[in-house]
């Protein structure tokens, strides 16, 4: 028999703020997080807005030496870890140790820390390139340190499946418990490359959004005059637990778990298959996998990116699973007010789908002004709904075509 898995714990940095409440009142509210970039002068891109994180301290969450030994994407992933672990309760001793396992997710790991001794060497050269430089951006990093930070002694993981890469962990976390491998983990992601090159590079591709005039409004998911995504940075780790062992310690549960899936385009580098043949078969896998049918689903926090090739496709993907019911669904996404986390970018909305449940309330897609008629279908527009949600789906889409589908439950004993 499977066993059951549960969300016990919920910790977030974001362009929205750092923690969860800051988050989800922020979400509600219908606010965002995209400005003009700060870090770094934007004046020879085309391209000036993003989502930066504003109000995080590294400090607050690890030693100063810590901060300087690894990069801004493990100091995101480590501070979620911490809060999501304060808030689960967890209590990782030698009983359990081998048992506690950490999967967690970059896109591109440390940005930061490439740029940066990139430059040192060829200004200074080779002896200035610290020996932290290697082991403090690879990407399982983030999933070593919190190891090493709570004593996990389970199974340790990191996927880089681009932006499907934190859902795609969550998901092989749940199936790492359900299967009895693991009793708890902890899982997300997170990225930290708002940086000069990638800034460059998805400039390059046309990707972004060019409303430098208005950064607010640049992210407009599913609307008619979306002009391109808008990048992001920080982090989202869940703690996932097995049921009968989270009840034993009286854990505050927000969720179910009880469906992933995944699968792949096969068609293109960096656009989705047009039909939406390959999220097509993310999401019905997901749904099979929780033994449930496609009406039972009553909100869909969707991939939802901005562009206008994506939005098309997952909107024909949710048409031909959903059939009738696509018009009955609830969907929203909340890069249009977080930007897009990228590999981190499946943490983040996760928590925001368990929230959601949690509170009975589906997220706005703000900005959402004039309807795109290839885009027909209720995006919860502009205001937050008050609403009981008792299944909701995330969807996670990456560069080469790779697809994952999470599926949540409110949580009945």
């Amino acid at each position: 028999m499977k066993r059951r898995v549960v969300v016990t714990g919920l910790g977030m940095v974001t362009p929205l703020g750092t923690g969860v409440q800051k988050n989800w009142e922020a979400i509600c509210a219908g606010k965002s997080g995209i400005g003009l970039i700060e870090k770094f002068d934007t004046s020879a891109f085309p391209v000036r807005i993003g989502g930066e994180v504003r109000d995080f301290r590294p400090e607050e969450f690890m030693d100063k030496q810590q901060v300087r030994r690894t990069d801004v994407f493990v100091h995101f992933a480590l501070a979620s870890a911490k809060m999501a672990m304060e808030d689960s309760k967890l209590k990782v001793d030698t009983k359990n140790a081998h048992r506690v396992g950490c999967l967690t997710a970059s896109g591109l790991g440390g940005l930061t820390s490439l740029e940066y001794y990139h430059q040192l060497l060829l200004e200074q050269g080779p002896r200035k390139v610290s020996p932290f430089f290697i082991p403090g951006m690879i990407a399982n990093m983030a999933a070593g340190q919190i190891a090493i930070e709570f004593g996990a002694k389970g199974p340790n993981l990191t996927i880089v499946t681009a932006c499907a890469a934190s859902c795609h962990s969550i998901g092989e976390s749940f199936w790492l418990i359900r299967e009895g491998k693991a009793d708890a983990m902890i899982t997300g992601g997170s990225e930290a490359v708002v940086r000069p090159l990638a800034l460059g590079g998805f400039c390059a591709m046309r990707a972004l959004s060019t409303r430098n005039d208005e950064p607010e409004k640049a992210s407009r998911p599913f609307e008619l005059e979306r002009d391109g995504f808008v990048m992001a940075e920080g982090g989202g780790m869940l703690i996932l637990e097995e049921m009968n062992l989270a009840l034993e310690k009286g854990s505050h549960i927000y969720a179910e778990v009880v469906g992933y899936g995944m699968s792949a385009d096969a068609y293109h580098m960096t656009a989705p298959e047009p039909g939406g043949e390959g999220a097509i078969w993310c999401i019905k896998n997901a749904i099979d996998d929780a033994g449930l049918k496609p009406e039972d689903i009553d909100y869909i926090n969707a991939h939802g990116t901005s562009t206008k090739l994506n939005d098309e496709s997952e909107t024909r993907a949710v048409k031909a699973v959903f059939g009738a019911h696509a018009h009955k669904l609830a969907i929203s996404s909340t890069k249009s007010m977080t930007g897009h986390l990228l590999g981190g970018a499946g943490g983040v909305e996760a928590i925001y789908t368990v929230l959601a449940i949690k509170h009975g309330i589906m997220p706005p897609t703000i900005n959402y002004e004039k309807p795109d008629p290839e885009c027909d279908l209720d995006y919860v527009p502009n205001v937050a709904r008050k609403c009981r949600v008792t299944v909701a789906m995330s969807n996670s889409f990456g560069f080469g075509g790779t697809n994952a589908s999470l599926i949540f439950k409110a949580f009945e004993p």
